[in-house]
């Protein structure tokens, strides 16, 4: 979740193969939402930190503890949005409403609790952390509720969370929704279109639309930057002044580009529609979690054009099930969180937080 200027609805995108030409220098905006985009290399997933001494290269049994070392959290609920913190990340539960800190040979930790509607596809969906966490440890979520989808800003640890942006039409499908600040004042808001394409297409409606939320605080108004949203996936910003937007439409799941002039162009569709959801932007691509394709795509971008020319690439295939939320780590891999209990076949130790290492030159991912 990224940094850019948002205009209204254009033509087309196109996207594209693997990241060969080196190592994907990964934006891990999502923790630190304003600061110098580092070089990331992102290779690494042994949980020990660079320079500390591996002791041993087996890992423990039992219960809730998987023997990959690319697996950070065990045994969760179907999860939602992540966003990395730290060394760790904070995963939200979509269906309890809880939001969980989580981090390599660490167990996870509640850091706060809403309460949703997680029947169907609502609960919640995504997070975004302040500009400001640093100092105010808030965290905004997109959540359901009985009545409606909506925004709210939660503190760590206690008080009702404030509604930010309410109203947002709930359906039997089509509730899930995505967030993520573009500027320290302003957000950008991904709706779904609860089930009903003509709202998508309704200026009267906030269903089906990327909202631009300027100074998102209470009772704040939403602008109407894209319509036509299906089911929401994710919106997530590189360090070119772009926002890339997921989502699934009835004959199709496409990845959109909106550009630092306001412009947005469909970058790559799926007719096969393999359920793109979760996704983390690179200064030379994107990477989007695959729920029905159970891989994580590696789209590359050309660096001037962001033009994507040829077929995503998948990595990791069929290794966690149903992938869902997608973040950038402060290790340079993408974090996954899987959605196996209530879309897939969950495993034992299911649902879970894995790192996955983005394609290094030559090479195509793990297996």
């Amino acid at each position: 979740m990224r940094l850019v200027v948002v205009g209204r609805v254009a033509a087309s995108l196109v996207l594209g193969s693997v990241l060969v030409s080196g190592c994907a220098r990964f934006d891990d905006s999502a923790s630190s939402p304003f600061t110098p985009e580092p070089t990331l290399h992102g290779a690494n997933i042994d949980p020990k930190k660079p320079g500390q001494e591996q002791t041993s290269t087996t890992r423990p049994s039992g219960p809730c503890i998987d023997p990959d070392p690319a697996v950070v959290a065990t045994c969760l609920d179907t999860t939602g949005g992540l966003v990395a913190l730290g060394d760790g990340a904070l995963v939200a539960e979509r269906r309890t409403g809880r939001i969980l800190k989580v981090a390599p040979e660490t167990p996870p930790s509640e850091y706060a609790r809403v309460e949703v509607d997680g029947s169907g596809d609502g609960g919640l969906s995504d997070l975004a952390l302040s500009p400001t966490f640093r100092e105010d440890g808030l965290i905004y979520a997109y959540i359901t509720t009985p009545s409606d989808n909506r925004v709210v800003r939660i503190a760590q640890g206690g008080g009702p969370p404030k509604d930010i942006l309410t109203g947002i039409p709930k359906g039997a499908t089509g509730n899930h929704g995505a967030i993520d600040f573009v500027t320290p004042t302003q957000m950008l808001v991904l709706t779904g279109d609860a089930g009903n394409p003509d709202a998508a297409n309704s200026p009267s409606s906030l269903a089906g639309k990327l909202l631009r939320v300027n100074s998102p605080a209470p009772g704040a108004a939403a602008e109407i930057a894209v319509s036509g949203i299906g089911v929401a996936g994710d919106i997530c910003r590189d360090s070119k002044d772009s926002v890339w937007i997921t989502d699934r439409t009835p004959v199709e799941d496409r990845l959109q580009r909106l550009g630092g002039d306001g412009a947005v162009t469909t970058a790559w569709t799926w007719p096969d529609r393999p359920g793109v959801a979760g996704c983390a932007a690179a200064t030379d691509g994107v990477a989007i979690a695959l729920t029905k394709g159970k891989a994580l795509a590696i789209a590359a971008a050309d660096a001037n054009t962001h033009e994507v020319t040829s077929a995503p690439t998948l990595i990791a295939q069929d290794k966690y099930g149903q992938l869902g939320g997608a973040t950038v780590g402060a290790d340079g891999a993408i974090w996954v969180g899987t959605v196996n209990k209530t879309d897939g076949q969950p495993g034992p130790n299911d649902d879970r937080v894995v790192r996955i290492p983005p394609p290094q030159s030559g090479g195509t991912g793990p297996d």
